[in-house]
């Protein structure tokens, strides 16, 4: 499966600014997903959502994507934009799903220790 141009720009542009060479392209659907997750910025943080830990669960077909995500904290109001902004990138990233759903949930609570190094450098930690 072919990576839409929008996410091999970005995963360019991801790896020229980090330093280090470039992602393996995502080949399946699943992969293809999680880097179209990687567009979605927490709005509080500014950090993509699959560098800080929040995307608890991908499975994906060309048709058929389930996404488990959640939130740094279950009180923060944006819980739905982050799930809109999320079905958004995977819609773009793979047209052709027809059943998708983007679930918050709560289990296992997030913490700090679930970002990625990536995460952490860019907030200074």
């Amino acid at each position: 499966m072919a990576m839409p141009e929008f996410l091999n720009r970005w995963t360019r542009k991801a790896a020229d600014a980090n330093g280090r060479p470039p992602r393996p392209a995502p080949e399946t659907p699943g992969e293809i997903v999680r880097e179209a997750l990687r567009t979605v910025l927490d709005p509080e943080v500014g950090v993509n959502i699959v560098d800080l830990g929040l995307v608890y669960a991908v499975e994906a077909t060309e048709e058929r994507v389930r996404t488990d995500i959640t939130l740094t904290t279950p009180t923060c109001p944006l819980g739905e934009t982050v799930a809109e902004d999320a079905r958004a990138a995977i819609r773009q990233a793979l047209p052709g799903v027809r059943d998708l759903s983007v679930r918050l949930v709560w289990e296992p609570a997030w913490t700090p220790a679930m970002m990625s190094d990536d995460a952490r450098r860019q907030l200074g930690w």
